[in-house]
Formats: C-alpha cells, sequence, structure tokens
C-alpha cells in the first residue's frame, strides 16, 4: 500500500529529489541555486568574486548586487545582507578600499593588496566565473534568464528603497503603484 502510494506520490510532481528543479537544478519546483545543492557559493567565493567585481571598476554595493545576479544568469541575487558584510570584511583585509562618488554614495574599489590576492586565487576565480557562464547558457537556453533577471532586480531594488528609512509615504505609494501597473502588463501580455 506504502509503494503505490509513494510512486504516485513520485509520479505526480509532488516529490522531486535535490536537483530536479527547474533546469534540474536545486529543488522543489524553483529557487535552486545551480547544479550545486544549498548556497550559490562555497566558503570564500563569494569574497573573491566581489574582490573581482570592485578590481574591474569601482562599484557601489548596489552595482555588485546586480553584476552579480546578471553574471550568474539572473536567477540568483545575494541579499544586500550578505554583499555589505562582504565588502566590510575586504575592507577590513586591506583588499578593498572605499571613495566616494558625486552623490556621496560608497565606492569600492580593489587595493594592491587585494590585486594581490585575486593573482594568487585567479585559476579558482576563473573557474566560479565559467560556472556563472555555464549556468548562464543553460538559463539562456530555457528561455527564463532575462525574465529571472529582470524579477531579482525589481525585487533587489524594491527591498532596498522600502528598507531606507527616509521613504516617504508618497514614495511607498508609488513603488505600489509602479509594481501595481508591472502586475497588469504582465496579465495581459
Amino acid at each position: 500500500m506504502f509503494h503505490r502510494h509513494f510512486e504516485d506520490y513520485v509520479r505526480h510532481g509532488r516529490h522531486r529529489e535535490p536537483g530536479h528543479g527547474p533546469f534540474g537544478w536545486g529543488r522543489r519546483g524553483g529557487g535552486g541555486n545551480g547544479p550545486r545543492e544549498g548556497r550559490m557559493f562555497d566558503g570564500g567565493e563569494l569574497k573573491l568574486v566581489i574582490l573581482a567585481l570592485v578590481a574591474e571598476k569601482p562599484r557601489h554595493g548596489y552595482e555588485i548586487i546586480k553584476e552579480l545576479s546578471e553574471r550568474v544568469g539572473g536567477d540568483y541575487s545575494p541579499s544586500p545582507g550578505v554583499v555589505y558584510p562582504t565588502l566590510t570584511m575586504l575592507e577590513e583585509m586591506g583588499y578593498a578600499a572605499t571613495s566616494q562618488d558625486e552623490q556621496g554614495r560608497r565606492l569600492y574599489g580593489v587595493t594592491p593588496e587585494g590585486e594581490a590576492a585575486l593573482a594568487r586565487s585567479k585559476p579558482e576565480v576563473d573557474a566560479i566565473f565559467a560556472r556563472f557562464s555555464e549556468r548562464e547558457e543553460a538559463l539562456g537556453r530555457a528561455g527564463m534568464g532575462s525574465v529571472i533577471r529582470a524579477m531579482m532586480n525589481l525585487r533587489a531594488a524594491t527591498r532596498l528603497r522600502l528598507r531606507a528609512r527616509n521613504a516617504t509615504p508618497e514614495q511607498v505609494q508609488a513603488i505600489v503603484d509602479a509594481l501595481d501597473q508591472a502586475a497588469k502588463t504582465i496579465e495581459r501580455t
């Protein structure tokens, strides 16, 4: 009796083995992080990736989040609660330094010590970015990469704006109106 019900459970998609989410990644129906289980990055990888991004050009924290999302293929967006502490750690290690742009926002850039650390870790950094490219290609073949990226960008922008303690009721309402309008547009498509 149990065996028959279990087979029905599996056959009708009510059970998925790890690695059988969309595109064969992740778990139960979505949100997977690629062929790897659990977290997107192994220990120390996020630090190297962020360091590589600020070595390309000085960036704001939000730009790092957006760039990571795009490089991974759009289905992953690191939270500010992960990115900003990593930037602080890189700064404390002497690998990154901050400056301010014209609007007074923090820009993160690499230091000579950070460049040396990247040079020592070049094979690992190259392997991480190669993994991102493979993932992006798989998402592109499925036709969902750009949709997922846009959704993650919207989510990150909304969270960042609403977490700012200086958002006025009018600004909050404008965000609500924009989200409602986007939903209506998508429904009509």
